[in-house]
């Protein structure tokens, strides 16, 4: 019914409950700084996706991904874009 350790399965489960508290500690520190890096205004990375087009990461939830020659249409009216942002300033949201 009931359990009896010895001596020494109790030193080695009081240095096991040791070992986990401090890996639980170094999870959760590494768990904030992800976090704190994701936020507002993060770094934005590019990658090249298993297809062959561009990702970029740091946007949003999910990556942009475009094939190169979408990237270089988008790019060629960036000022076309501009003007379409700043016509249409009150019906869009900020995240």
């Amino acid at each position: 019914m009931f359990n009896v350790l010895k001596e020494s399965e109790c030193a080695m489960a009081g240095a096991n409950e040791q070992q986990l508290r401090e890996e639980l500690e170094r999870l959760r520190n590494e768990n904030e700084a992800l976090k704190s890096k994701k936020g507002r205004g993060g770094e934005i990375t590019f990658k090249v996706s298993q297809k062959g087009a561009v990702s970029v990461y740091g946007m949003g939830r999910f990556p942009v991904t475009l094939y190169k020659e979408q990237w270089e249409r988008l790019l060629d009216r960036v000022d076309d874009l501009r003007k379409f942002i700043a016509a249409n300033e009150s019906e869009l949201k900020v995240k």
